[in-house]
């Protein structure tokens, strides 16, 4: 079957005037996307993402470059846009309380100018869809953050749009409730050929949905592909170290020559923390393990790693998600 191009942004660019000066959020960032494909932002806090789909989705102009959407100009054809995309987001308070769930999706519905009788079979299509369907008469304040957050995706299908934007989806969500939210989307691209743009900072929810990644870090895209292909460009070794104490600062790593690159996650509860590293050469690991123990950290458990995206983005930052949250 023929794919068609839905989205396609060139040389996108956008400045910030900022105390002291202007920051540069996005920088020259070409990205595609084809009908029915998920196409997932990967990046920390702050590498650009909701910049990009707010520039895509209308609300915000670039400062250079140009955006299309369904062949539509995003600056100068933002109406026509707006009729044939939706958006959501996993951090934004997206219902009105003290209006059931039934009649939020209703408004909402009124605002694309939605028939009634279609749009009262759209929501009970998304709530069953979602899982939802008993909780639709209940107060959207009375819901869960789960069952809210399935409300708010079924919002952003209710015009059955041709792209949908989606900024960190399942953020804050159980795993069965991010499992179903998951699987919808992966119905709603493959069954209706809706073209979904995904940002995240949630490795494993683009390795699980996202046709294609783009890899992006202060405001560039620095690599692109399928998870497998990205994941394939990775000739280095990966391994997990287990260690204890939790070290405050590891930076005497980035003295080691050959050390592409190291992420952290801690485990307060226990005192430990894993360390993965990537190396140019597996002969290296005890190299660390040395520079572990010379500053006091003690080695609990070393294995080595399967390539991941998490690696990928290491491999070019020199940095994980979380260590380049913490620097900003």
């Amino acid at each position: 079957m023929a794919r068609n191009l839905k989205l396609v942004a060139e040389k996108i660019t956008r400045e910030f005037e900022v105390k002291g000066g202007r920051i540069t959020a996005l920088y020259n960032v070409n990205l595609s996307a084809w009908e029915g494909e998920v196409l997932g932002v990967l990046g920390p806090n702050g590498a650009g993402k909701t910049t990009l789909i707010r520039i895509l989705s209308t609300l915000l102009l670039p400062t250079s470059g140009s955006a299309k959407v369904m062949g539509f100009d995003v600056v100068k054809e933002p109406e026509k846009v707006r009729e044939v995309i939706n958006m959501a987001s996993g951090a934004e308070r997206s219902g009105y309380d003290f209006i059931s769930a039934r009649k939020n999706l209703w408004f909402f519905s009124q605002l694309y100018g939605i028939p009634g009788d279609e749009a009262n079979k759209r929501i009970e299509e998304l709530a069953e869809e979602l899982s939802f369907k008993e909780y639709l008469d209940s107060k959207f304040y009375s819901l869960s953050t789960g069952y809210r957050q399935r409300v708010t995706i079924a919002r952003a299908f209710i015009n059955r749009p041709s792209v949908v934007f989606l900024d960190e989806p399942t953020i804050g969500l159980d795993v069965m409730t991010a499992m179903s939210i998951r699987e919808f989307l992966k119905r709603k691209a493959r069954d209706e050929r809706i073209t979904i743009l995904l940002a995240t900072h949630n490795m494993p929810e683009v390795e699980a949905i996202c046709n294609r990644v783009a890899i992006i870090d202060k405001g560039r895209i620095i690599a692109e592909g399928t998870p497998e292909a990205l994941k394939n460009t990775l000739t280095l070794c990966a391994y997990a170290i287990e260690i204890k104490p939790i070290p405050v600062n590891l930076g005497f790593l980035e003295s080691v020559e050959g050390i592409k690159g190291y992420t952290m996650k801690a485990d307060s509860q226990r005192g430990t923390a894993t360390l993965q590293v990537v190396l140019e050469d597996e002969e290296l690991l005890e190299t660390v393990l040395f520079f572990l123990s010379k500053n006091g950290i003690r080695v609990l458990n070393t294995w080595r790693k399967e390539p991941t995206l998490e690696e990928v983005f290491v491999s070019y930052v020199g940095r994980g998600f979380g260590e380049r949250e913490s620097e900003s």
